[in-house]
């Protein structure tokens, strides 16, 4: 990626092999629905000037496609641009792309991923002659996309069974925090998930970093009235963000990817610019605090 001389230059590790560096947080563009076309053109330049070059961005994020596109085409060289499609057959995933590749009005996508991953069926059916895969490595070899990819809330097993599936898989991305690695059973062994994609030198892509739990029942609190447009609670204050950032940008993981409401993407860009490291103490001090908190992942987002 063309890095120009006046942008900050923001801690970056290697993706994998796919050859790329990605800053140490990744800009979920899901932020950009929420906002008009010109917010959206402030909030883009805005992170292309705190240093990150790894943008994340799906066609079921509303309009953030449209809305990245016009500064994404302008600064086309700083950003390594991943996608989605949770289509699972040939046909659907390559609708799919081809469509993203047309709102966003760009050539060609950098990493083009499996979108939210959550059963072992839908493993099956990408893998499948005719599936989903079938299509991301056609494009590959018509130079539509470079480098594929698998996203996934759902059971650590079934991505690590996912990495030992997909044989020309690069990355991963799933989620890690406090809340989800002080639980000591295999549903939350997202740990497993991180040491599996390193033996395979794959780039990891951190999710959910922030959540603080799950939102209360609707009843409670009705989805209309909710503070923030995540479907997970976030935390929200920046010495939080800051710790959680730390924290996870600790394990021995490639990026961290902000939280989709818009308000918190500032807060998540200061983190990653003062990021230096958490030690071993501070850690198992933020593990103990989270220890008896609720998590919202493993989940299934679509049934």
């Amino acid at each position: 990626m063309l890095v120009p001389a006046d942008r900050p230059r923001m801690e970056t590790r290697p993706l994998g092999e796919t050859g790329h560096d990605s800053t140490v947080t990744t800009f979920g563009a899901i932020a950009l629905n929420w906002l008009e076309q010109e917010g959206a053109n402030q909030m883009v330049e805005a992170v292309l000037d705190a240093g990150v070059n790894h943008f994340d961005v799906a066609p079921t994020y509303g309009d953030a496609e449209l809305k990245l596109g016009p500064k994404l085409r302008q600064h086309r060289e700083e950003v390594f641009l991943g996608c989605k499609t949770g289509e699972r057959d040939y046909d659907g995933a390559r609708h799919k792309l081809e469509r993203s590749l047309n709102r966003l009005g760009v050539d060609t996508i950098d990493l083009y991923q499996v979108h939210g991953l959550e059963t072992r069926d839908e493993l099956d059916q990408i893998t499948s002659d005719g599936g989903a895969l079938d299509a991301f490595r056609e494009a590959r070899d018509e130079g539509l996309v470079e480098h594929l990819g698998l996203t996934s809330h759902g059971d650590p097993d079934l991505i690590v069974d996912a990495i030992d599936r997909i044989d020309d898989l690069e990355t991963v991305m799933f989620p890690l925090n406090p809340v989800v690695m002080a639980k000591d059973d295999a549903e939350h062994d997202y740990e497993a998930v991180v040491e599996r994609a390193n033996e395979e030198n794959l780039g990891t892509l951190v999710i959910k970093a922030f959540a603080r739990g799950p939102w209360p029942d609707t009843d409670e609190l009705p989805e209309e009235d909710r503070p923030y447009a995540n479907w997970y609670q976030p935390v929200d204050r920046p010495d939080e963000i800051r710790e959680r950032f730390a924290f996870a940008a600790s394990q021995d993981v490639t990026s961290v990817v902000n939280p989709g409401d818009p308000k918190l993407v500032s807060m998540v860009l200061d983190a990653a610019e003062r990021f230096e490291g958490m030690d071993e103490a501070a850690q198992r001090s933020v593990l103990e605090g989270a220890r008896h908190d609720d998590s919202p992942v493993p989940q299934q987002l679509h049934h």
